[in-house]
Order: C-alpha cells, then sequence, then structure tokens
C-alpha cells in the first residue's frame, strides 16, 4: 500500500517539475517579427498600387 502511494507522490513530483521547466522555457523564448522592409507582400501591394496611379482614366 505504501510503495504504490510512494509511486504516486513520485510522478506527481515529476510531473510538477517537467511542468515548471516548459512553463519557464516558454516564457524565456525570445519571439521575433520580419521587419517591413523584408515582406514580399508589402512590395507586390506598393507596386500594384503604384500601377493603379499611373494608369490613364
Amino acid at each position: 500500500m505504501y510503495t504504490v502511494f510512494v509511486v504516486c507522490i513520485v510522478i506527481v513530483i515529476v510531473v510538477l517539475l517537467l511542468a515548471v521547466v516548459t512553463t519557464s522555457k516558454a516564457y524565456s523564448y525570445k519571439h521575433t517579427i520580419d521587419s517591413l522592409e523584408e515582406n514580399v507582400h508589402i512590395d507586390q501591394m506598393n507596386k500594384q498600387e503604384s500601377n493603379q496611379e499611373n494608369k490613364p482614366q
């Protein structure tokens, strides 16, 4: 009976430690964002807008 209780306590402690380690790694991760100058879609939109402005009406 006591061995089952000890095994359960050990499992709970291991799961708790893994959750703490995973959470701390997630908070320390540095997220980055692509700058607007390097965005291909912005360049395409700018070209389309300039082409529409240059078309005669």
